[in-house]
């Protein structure tokens, strides 16, 4: 009897001690959810925060507190120097919640986001061939700011994202200049003036305007064409005052 009685409290024993402890977020509220995730995020604990948030989210699917936790996704994200992984969280915080009021932030976030990710792209003292590298950064940045001036004029965010635009249409036409001098020096003259010709029509109020006409001129030059040079040059002599060489 003694033996039975020892065999059945070790058996017990044994099964209470394999019963899995209660997680304690299951019994937490939304609200203190988000407070902890943000909190995690105000503390610069990015990857904890996101994980929250996530868990946040597959608690509580619908509601503001799952709305919220997306865009603070996003925002850690861009935190933690991953601007891909920012930028799809915000797109699907644009698909998802489309009406929601913070949606302009959402645009901004992910202009940033792009905006920083090439941040580097025209600074061009690294000796890196401009032409090597890829501007679809910087106009994928330009299409977010331009998407949240577009609906959202009135946005707190909207003054910076007009000036961030207008860096990018500076440092697109300026890769666009660097592109068309390539082909000038190499004697790609045709590929130079198509290139010169898109910063005039597509960044006409860009600080490149100059230097493109400078690369028309030279360009139709080279291919015999003094009608159209002689037009660009006077283009050329009526904006501006001085004229210096053509960019290298």
């Amino acid at each position: 009897m003694r033996h039975s009685l020892a065999v059945f409290l070790l058996i017990t024993l044994t099964a209470c001690s394999s019963v899995p402890e209660v997680d304690d977020t299951a019994k937490k509220s939304a609200e203190e959810m988000y407070n902890e995730a943000k909190s995690a995020l105000n503390d610069a604990s990015y990857e904890t925060a996101i994980k929250e948030f996530e868990s946040l989210q597959s608690r509580f699917p619908y509601g503001r507190y799952a709305q919220q936790a997306q865009i603070e996704i996003a925002y850690a994200y861009y935190k933690q120097n991953e601007p891909d992984s920012a930028i799809a969280a915000a797109d699907r915080f644009i698909k998802q919640y489309p009406n929601n009021p913070h949606v302009d932030y959402a645009y901004y976030l992910k202009g940033l986001a792009n905006f920083n990710a090439d941040i580097g792209l025209f600074g061009l003292a690294f000796g890196q061939d401009p032409t090597e590298r890829d501007p679809k950064a910087a106009q994928d940045s330009f299409d977010a700011f331009k998407n949240l001036v577009t609906h959202f004029p009135d946005s707190k965010y909207a003054p910076d994202s007009r000036m961030r635009m207008q860096y990018l249409i500076n440092a697109l036409a300026q890769y666009d200049i660097h592109v068309a001098g390539y082909y000038l020096r190499r004697g790609a003259h045709v590929a130079a003036v198509n290139r010169a010709r898109d910063v005039l029509t597509q960044f006409p109020s860009s600080t490149a305007t100059r230097d493109a006409l400078l690369i028309l001129v030279q360009g139709y030059d080279a291919l015999g064409m003094p009608t159209l040079r002689d037009d660009a040059r006077r283009v050329l002599d009526m904006n501006f005052a001085q004229r210096a060489a053509a960019p290298q």
